[in-house]
């Protein structure tokens, strides 16, 4: 069964275009031309992912994104007309799984929600991953710290269940986005750092944790035990 797309977008050519694009692949697209509108059809449609724009009438990408992640954890890849670095850092600490910058080729794009919805869809269900009192529910796609559930992105939640797996190794950037996420774009490993920074942030945030996300510089991340 096709995929259900959410392309969100104002301008009407692009948004004709991708739609055409999306459909030749195989996806089902459903459209929306401002952030209202989307978050209406979000809520009705449930997609699979959401392609979305930042600049929108009426309510913009972030906003979009912010009121999305305020209830659950739906893939999305925001698109931005910016060259400033600052749109797609907030859109990334906001809980978005990747970003693209205008003008970019339809199939980069096509293959990043493949890429994503593999991601999202990867585990055997049953499979545990525990270190301390952090459990990794591969199959329900749920993580843990004690009894306390983590609001993770699609992203996220891969990135953790690595390091989760291998506790005390280091990964580079690049290991990490090879191992957890299995895909390598061009200016995107920097965006690792971004990442991580959102889930120790989640993490801290319960007073309970008795594990950290510790930086081990020139080289990468490791998962620890909290000292």
């Amino acid at each position: 069964m096709s995929q259900l797309l959410l392309l969100v977008e104002d301008e009407e050519s692009l948004r004709a275009m991708l739609r055409e694009h999306f459909i030749s692949e195989g996806f089902q697209v459903i459209e929306a031309r401002d952030g209202q509108e989307a978050l209406r059809i979000w809520g009705e449609q449930k997609p699979a992912l959401i392609v979305l724009d930042i600049m929108l009438p009426v309510l913009s990408g972030i906003e979009v994104l912010k009121q999305v992640r305020s209830r659950d954890n739906t893939p999305i890849i925001m698109l931005t007309a910016r060259a400033d670095e600052v749109d797609k850092l907030l859109g990334l600490e906001l809980g978005a799984d990747d970003y693209l910058s205008k003008p970019f080729s339809p199939r980069e794009l096509s293959a990043r929600v493949r890429a994503i919805l593999r991601r999202s869809q990867r585990g055997d269900n049953g499979m545990h991953t525990t270190f301390k009192s952090l459990t990794i529910d591969i199959g329900r796609f749920e993580a843990y710290l004690g009894s306390n559930l983590l609001a993770l992105t699609t992203t996220e939640f891969k990135i953790l269940s690595l390091l989760a797996e291998h506790p005390g190794q280091v990964f580079s950037r690049l290991q990490i986005l090879e191992r957890s996420l299995g895909d390598i774009y061009e200016g995107y490993e920097r965006t690792i750092d971004t990442h991580i920074s959102n889930l120790r942030r989640k993490m801290e945030a319960i007073s309970s944790q008795d594990v950290k996300i510790k930086t081990v510089y020139g080289v990468g991340y490791k998962l620890v035990e909290e000292e």
